[in-house]
């Protein structure tokens, strides 16, 4: 089963404003396993970057302006995530801008079905608990301290760590499989001396110091 961790950066929050994508960043899973592959790219957006994307991403107009185009990146791009299903965070932003360059190219859009997104997959398994992607990093205990700020391919590897945590993917592995053979554990013996049973007897003075009893007993069970 292959699937694709993806994350973009953006000029902004609405492609349909003329806000565009700046970075991609996408990571192969196999069998809820990451496989090492992975896609990265910056992206000339061909226009400003206004101070508030900056601030949370530090992609300048400058930095960007000699990488590709997502038109000249296209082609790389939809190859590597072929017909995978695609776990985006919040995935219908993610989606909205990636189907924004899709069709500004004339290529077909990507259905949201495809996508899984473990803001919802969160949202179910923790009600009325914080979802961000730093909140669940806290929660799994992923390791997020790479992120003095937003990046495209550092915020899918952490996001593979969060998503393998919803599904229980990491424990993948240790289920047993029919084509496997079960070794049974190796059972140390270990002699232990038995000790001589104790008489349950009573004595006779045990039985006189009974009788005494039972006489100052009214209607006693013994007696019926």
């Amino acid at each position: 089963m292959r699937e694709i961790v993806l994350d973009t950066e953006t000029t902004g929050l609405d492609p349909a404003s003329g806000d565009r994508i700046v970075e991609i960043g996408c990571l192969e899973l196999e069998n809820h396993v990451p496989s090492g592959a992975t896609y990265h790219q910056y992206l000339n957006p061909e226009r400003d970057m206004p101070d508030e994307a900056f601030r949370i991403h530090g992609l300048s107009e400058g930095f960007l302006e000699d990488y590709p185009t997502f038109a000249q990146a296209a082609d790389e791009f939809c190859e590597f995530i072929g017909d995978a299903p695609l776990v985006i965070h919040n995935a219908a932003f993610d989606i909205g801008f990636i189907n924004a360059e899709l069709v500004r190219l004339g290529r077909p859009a990507i259905h949201i079905s495809r996508a899984i997104d473990t803001v919802q997959l969160a949202r179910k398994k923790f009600p009325g608990a914080p979802v961000s992607l730093d909140a669940l990093c806290r929660r799994f205990g992923v390791d997020n301290q790479a992120r003095t700020q937003h990046g495209a391919l550092l915020d899918a590897g952490l996001l593979a760590g969060v998503y393998l945590e919803l599904v229980g993917g990491r424990q993948q592995d240790l289920a047993l499989r029919a084509d496997k053979a079960v070794v049974p554990l190796a059972v140390e013996k270990i002699d232990r001396p038995f000790l001589t049973p104790r008489k349950h007897e009573p004595t006779s003075e045990e039985r006189i110091a009974h009788a005494a009893l039972v006489d100052e007993l009214t209607e006693p069970v013994w007696r019926r």
